[in-house]
């Protein structure tokens, strides 16, 4: 398949910022994310599609080798030698680690590179839905988590108190062994990890009749995961060595907490900016005057509404909003107020005669700016 544009690939333009460019990455990955999308070798190739792309356009001076000699720069076939199509998972997470906070700490995903894997825990994954009051703060939150854990009989050794191990019979003591196999070439050697002893070297001669030599039993424990302000819907934050224990002493897998929102009674959320839709009265709306905002925080702002506000106005109040997560952007959002003016459906008899001398004033009749404007707005939605 030819190569697509990189800059089309991650859908920025050319003169893209280093943060567009790293926001429009992450997106991309996470959509077609392999934890995301188990089996689906479309997705897996748009991911790597994606993680080539970004690893020449976040570079500077690969970027500008690309904008100006395309494919043909240095490195053609994989340019500035990488091969995204090539590459596998753990390679790619190992590179771009940054874009998900690796294994370490925010945003992980199922693919860190641990080296060798033998004797490592498998990942948990667990679902949180998180109110917008807590997504602006951060939280921290408890759960039971059943899983395997290390042997309390056997410390995780897999052997009975006092037993010792002995070399492996297959490997003897490499932990390895080696297959000889003919081919067209000649004969052929390949060397793999031991079955028996699984690279160790060693076997346990008499088993833990606890775990059976496993050196893990399952069991409980309440795990304290920190979510930190910011987070949005899809997002996921890794704890790293709190999933299932590993055998024989290995490495504890991870925790994978996947992010869902609740939906907000008063605000809607547009990335980091809040929308705060205000209906005000009419008075105040042609008079002017002071009104109280609701902010995330829980307090009340003032806010100086001018004489003649039209409905469709929009206040920005800079900073309000929520703040950037950890490591992918700096401050807060906004908070957007956008105005509607509520028009009672009923009127006293009073208040009608009140309305019917507005009626008489050319005043609020509206002037011809204002009408064509109206017109204008209508025209485009209809055309």
């Amino acid at each position: 398949m030819a190569k697509r544009d990189y800059y089309e690939v991650l859908g920025v333009d050319k003169n893209a910022t280093e943060d567009q460019i790293k926001k429009a990455y992450r997106t991309i990955a996470i959509k077609y994310h392999p934890d995301r999308n188990p089996g689906n070798k479309e997705a897996e190739e748009k991911f790597k599609e994606a993680a080539e792309a970004y690893d020449v356009l976040h570079d500077p001076q690969k970027r500008q080798q690309y904008d100006q000699f395309g494919f043909n720069g240095p490195g053609v076939g994989g340019f500035g030698g990488f091969d995204g199509a090539s590459m596998n998972m753990d390679d790619i997470f190992s590179m771009f680690g940054d874009i998900f906070g690796g294994r370490a700490g925010f945003g992980g995903f199922g693919g860190g590179s641990h080296g060798p894997q033998r004797h490592r825990g498998t990942d948990l994954r667990l679902k949180v839905k998180l109110s917008l009051e807590e997504i602006a703060h951060g939280v921290t939150k408890k759960f039971k988590v059943r899983k395997d854990i290390t042997c309390p009989h056997c410390k995780g050794s897999g052997a009975e108190m006092g037993s010792t191990n002995e070399q492996c019979p297959t490997c003897h003591g490499s932990g390895v062994i080696t297959h000889t196999t003919q081919s067209i070439f000649g004969m052929m050697q390949t060397q793999g990890v031991c079955p028996t002893c699984g690279g160790e070297g060693t076997v346990i001669k008499n088993k833990c009749h606890e775990c059976g030599g496993s050196g893990v039993v399952k069991g409980e424990e309440v795990v304290e995961i920190k979510i930190p302000a910011g987070v949005a819907e899809g997002m996921v934050v890794n704890v790293p060595g709190k999933g299932n224990a590993g055998k024989r002493k290995g490495i504890n897998g991870d925790i994978q907490v996947f992010i869902e929102e609740e939906e907000n009674d008063t605000f809607i959320r547009d990335e980091n900016d809040l929308i705060y839709n205000l209906l005000l009265d009419f008075p105040t709306a042609a008079l002017g005057g002071e009104i109280e905002i609701p902010t995330i925080e829980g307090t009340k702002l003032k806010v100086k509404i001018e004489s003649g506000t039209q409905p469709g106005k929009t206040l920005r109040l800079r900073g309000k909003g929520l703040p950037a997560v950890q490591g992918y952007g700096r401050g807060n959002g906004d908070l957007v107020v956008n105005v509607s003016v509520y028009i009672p459906k009923t009127l006293s008899r009073e208040e009608k005669n009140a309305v019917e001398q507005f009626r008489k004033s050319d005043n609020f009749k509206g002037d011809a700016a204002t009408k064509r404007s109206i017109f204008q707005k209508f025209k485009n939605y209809f055309s």
